[in-house]
């Protein structure tokens, strides 16, 4: 993983987490230990998944960039389909609190995305690899132009 894809990892996570640990605090004000329960399962489910799916996306666009964008895509449908196969099996559950997990989920995937979203807004990535002088003309010889452009 690259130096600017852990920054960005990192500028998702920690938001993520700090409103995780805000949604555990009003869950638990809210609902008791089982509303802090349901808020800590949100936080970290949507940690877990978003953090797979960014290092996923990494490793794809490492080694096979032509395929970057369809991989993007199905990760997206495969994370709505994990979330929504986990809701589903924990709609009737008594564990923890379905609503505080509902609510921590949903601010945590919010979350997430905006942080991304500002995180890649921010980040100086070329997208065209400059090369220097050496690369352009190891041998130190003029290099020739083609036919009919101006030397």
């Amino acid at each position: 993983m690259q130096s600017n894809d852990a920054r960005t990892l990192l500028q998702c996570a920690l938001p993520t987490a700090v409103v995780g640990a805000a949604a555990i605090a009003v869950g638990a004000v809210l609902a008791g230990g089982k509303g802090a329960l349901g808020a800590a399962f949100g936080a970290i489910l949507v940690i877990a998944l978003m953090t797979i799916d960014l290092i996923v996306l990494v490793r794809t666009a490492n080694k096979l960039p032509q395929i970057f964008q369809m991989m993007g895509l199905a990760l997206y449908a495969v994370q709505f389909l994990l979330m929504a196969v986990v809701l589903g099996i924990f709609k009737d559950t008594t564990l923890f609190s379905t609503r505080a997990f509902a609510f921590s989920l949903l601010a945590a995937t919010l979350t997430w995305i905006t942080a991304q979203t500002r995180a890649h807004m921010k980040a100086k990535i070329f997208y065209v690899q400059p090369e220097s002088e050496d690369e352009r003309n190891p041998a130190g010889e003029k290099k020739a132009s083609p036919a009919g452009s101006p030397s």
